[in-house]
């Protein structure tokens, strides 16, 4: 019998990918996966075009990954799936999210072209889409397309990661409030590579109890900033906290190396985490 292949974090050019929700999609059906959620940044913008794209065979998981801070300052992404899309918390919350993101990302472009680089703020958020949440990674494939590096990763090694000359912090929500937001609208979480060490800061073991006495669902375990050994810590942490346990790609496109289904979820944990929501449905082709 074959495995059922199932990722749950991917990005379309409605965040930071390069692949649009249609193409997404096809990406996904055509690397021989079952299930993908499209899960991208602050907003629910492309989940009717996947749908409507669907292939057969295929089917499509509604999510959103939101940008969240904890109460130490730390930032966290939390994975949402299968919620109501027209809650006015969440509404509220994303709308303000991605105006948050559209200054920040301006404020951070006009610095460079202080500086001489060739970045026009205006011409950069006149090519996102009206619900797009503006990002760095936009402002990597500027400057990309500037030659003046050769990859996203390059354009944040030096001019946008956190203590570069450029970066500038954001508002982002409290976790704690997210997860209740979430749950108030008939979804689920799960907290994204919680122990990507190599992203930053990250949060105790004994923090994210806390977060799972307020509802989390799960943790992304198996995930490309996970090595083995904290992996391992991760399924240790979230069988003793009765949580799922998740596996996904953070499929970007070209943005990143990772391709579509790298990673992924073991069925069981699939069906242990749709069954607790009762928000948006998954969509089958």
């Amino acid at each position: 019998m074959i495995p059922m292949r199932i990722d749950l974090h991917t990005h379309s050019t409605v965040s930071d990918g390069t692949d649009t929700p249609a193409e997404l999609v096809a990406t996904a059906a055509a690397a021989g996966l079952d299930v993908v959620a499209l899960t991208d940044h602050d907003t629910t913008a492309g989940w009717a075009a996947a749908a409507a794209a669907l292939p057969s065979g295929l089917t499509l998981v509604p999510g959103a990954e939101l940008s969240c801070v904890s109460s130490l300052g730390i930032s966290i992404h939390l994975l949402a799936y299968l919620f109501d899309p027209a809650s006015p918390a969440i509404v509220e919350e994303q709308t303000r999210l991605r105006q948050e993101r559209r200054t920040r990302l301006r404020a951070m472009a006009v610095r460079m072209a202080a500086d001489g680089l060739p970045i026009d703020a205006d011409e950069l958020l006149e090519s996102l889409g009206p619900d797009s949440p503006a990002g760095r990674p936009h402002l990597a494939q500027a400057l990309v397309r500037a030659g003046l590096v050769t990859s996203v990763d390059q354009a944040f090694a030096e001019y946008l990661g956190a203590g570069r000359g450029y970066y500038l912090p954001r508002q982002d929500t409290p976790v704690e409030r997210a997860i209740e937001m979430i749950a108030e609208a008939g979804g689920v979480t799960v907290f994204a590579h919680p122990f990507a060490r190599s992203r930053g800061r990250i949060v105790s073991a004994d923090y994210i109890a806390g977060l799972a006495e307020l509802g989390l669902t799960g943790l992304e375990v198996d995930h490309p900033n996970h090595d083995e050994p904290t992996r391992a810590e991760l399924r240790g942490l979230a069988g003793e906290l009765g949580l799922v346990q998740t596996g996904s790609s953070d499929y970007h496109g070209t943005n990143k190396t990772i391709p579509i289904g790298a990673e992924n979820t073991d069925p069981e944990q699939f069906e242990a985490l749709i069954d607790k929501a009762s928000g948006a449905q998954i969509v089958v082709g």
